[in-house]
């Protein structure tokens, strides 16, 4: 697997300050509660306990699922934004259960047993939910249960969580039929990249697959209007600037949908 860090390609190099990251600290899938060690959860796996922990850490999302490596069309929401044509076509394209491209963790990557399902910890943004599902695609894109999977990303302003700030990174250990849900926002922009959200799936305690996922461009641009988004001067074309999301966008990018207030995302990750 080859490692692509998260360092300017284009326009410059990132700084960014500790300053501008103190947070407040949640934990819980969903609630607050204490957080649990991840590599207890996949440890725990396989005992004969394993599904009551399990089922607490990550309980399965509600709605329907997509195909693998592709999402689906979530339930009507109550406050839509505007959908257009262009996002319409998307839904109604979803190939067959296909690998997830493998990527680089990046300069801010954290190992963190960090469980929890809600992960924003009053960072303000557009709310995005991720609904994820995780397979094997050698034995017939089958679920895979008890995988530890891993977000972090960076906030409205492009910054990430460091030192002892934690916001916008958690960790979900899949249910019975491999799936988990994150609540959080879609990410800004920063250092020439294309918007993106890192993940890591470790199906055990010796293995893992590290990738990140893209956004649709006019829907970047369209949320970049918005509040936090609109003080900083978006770039005309947020993805086309980054070679990785050339490479593997076709793959790797989301497909959200009107959610409430905010968006809601299905992504089914294939792993080997």
């Amino acid at each position: 697997m080859t490692e692509n860090n998260d360092t300017d390609t284009g326009d410059g190099t990132d700084a960014r300050s500790d300053a501008d990251n103190s947070n407040e600290r949640r934990s819980g899938c969903g609630a607050a509660s204490p957080p649990t060690s991840r590599r207890a959860l996949l440890l725990a796996a396989g005992s004969a306990g394993a599904a009551a922990v399990l089922n607490a850490a990550c309980a399965a999302p509600a709605g329907t699922r997509g195909t693998a490596g592709m999402p689906s069309t979530s339930a009507s929401p109550t406050r839509p934004p505007s959908t257009t044509p262009s996002e319409t076509a998307r839904a109604a394209a979803a190939p067959a259960c296909v690998l997830a491209v493998g990527a680089g963790a990046g300069p801010y990557y954290l190992d963190l047993d960090l469980v929890r399902s809600d992960i924003t910890q009053g960072r303000d943004g557009v709310p995005l939910r991720l609904d994820l599902t995780v397979v094997r695609v050698p034995d017939g894109c089958r679920p895979l249960a008890a995988a530890g999977v891993e977000v972090w990303h960076a906030d409205a302003d492009g910054d990430y969580s460091t030192g002892k700030n934690t916001f916008l990174r958690g960790t979900q250990i899949t249910d019975r039929t491999g799936r988990c849900v994150f609540h959080t926002i879609v990410p800004g922009w920063y250092a020439g990249l294309a918007p993106h959200i890192h993940f890591k799936i470790r199906p055990d305690t010796r293995t893992e697959t590290t990738s990140q996922f893209f956004f649709p461009e006019d829907l970047l641009t369209r949320i970049y209007t918005r509040p936090p988004y609109a003080h900083r001067t978006a770039p005309e074309h947020p993805n086309q600037r980054d070679s990785r999301y050339r490479a593997a966008g076709e793959t790797m990018t989301l497909n959200p949908t009107p959610d409430g207030n905010g968006y809601r995302a299905t992504y089914t990750i294939g792993i080997t």
